[in-house]
């Protein structure tokens, strides 16, 4: 059965503790964030097999396993990103910035399906970086898991302007 009736007075139960806590406190915003922006990952995964010249699918889903990582350390599981996986995440940004120019200013999304969605995730990570920070203050994630998250919304906007390199759309507005 894929639902247990215990959440029907919007509560929910985490890793390792019978405890219940309510559905709107910080830790579920967080978890929920996160969710949202692995599974919007999914979209451009998918959509980076139809267009993009490098193959960015496999980079993208290492950052959905890692998200899954920090969010069962936000959960309470004993997991957490290693120093490893913040490296490797900077490696392929430095890789990335030496295959596009940065613009130096404000880049209007959307200049193709893919950069435009790949936007849009670096928005949602911000904003799932912003509410584990928020939910840490009472359920604290490790620093590299921080680190991590700092790192990714830089990912999606080298692998945003990769898509889009060739687009008129891709020079600076201010």
């Amino acid at each position: 059965m894929l639902y247990t009736r215990k959440g029907d007075s919007g509560t929910s139960g985490l890793f390792g503790t019978k405890k219940r806590y309510r559905k709107d406190t910080p830790v579920y915003h967080a978890l929920g964030t996160l969710d949202e922006l692995n599974s919007l990952l999914g979209i451009c995964k998918a959509q980076s097999a139809a267009d993009f010249l490098w193959d960015a699918a496999e980079e993208i889903r290492k950052v959905q396993e890692s998200l899954f990582v920090i969010q069962a350390e936000l959960a309470g599981a004993e997991k957490t990103i290693t120093q490893e996986r913040v490296e490797a995440l900077e490696y392929t940004i430095g890789v990335m910035e030496n295959l596009i120019e940065n613009p130096r200013g404000f880049v209007i999304p959307g200049a193709t399906v893919l950069s435009g969605f790949l936007d849009y995730a670096r928005a949602v990570s911000r904003r799932a970086e912003r509410a584990v920070i928020a939910a840490g203050t009472t359920d604290p994630v490790s620093a590299t898991s921080r680190a991590y998250l700092n790192r990714l919304s830089t990912l999606l906007y080298v692998l945003a302007r990769y898509a889009a390199r060739d687009m008129k759309e891709t020079k600076p507005v201010y």
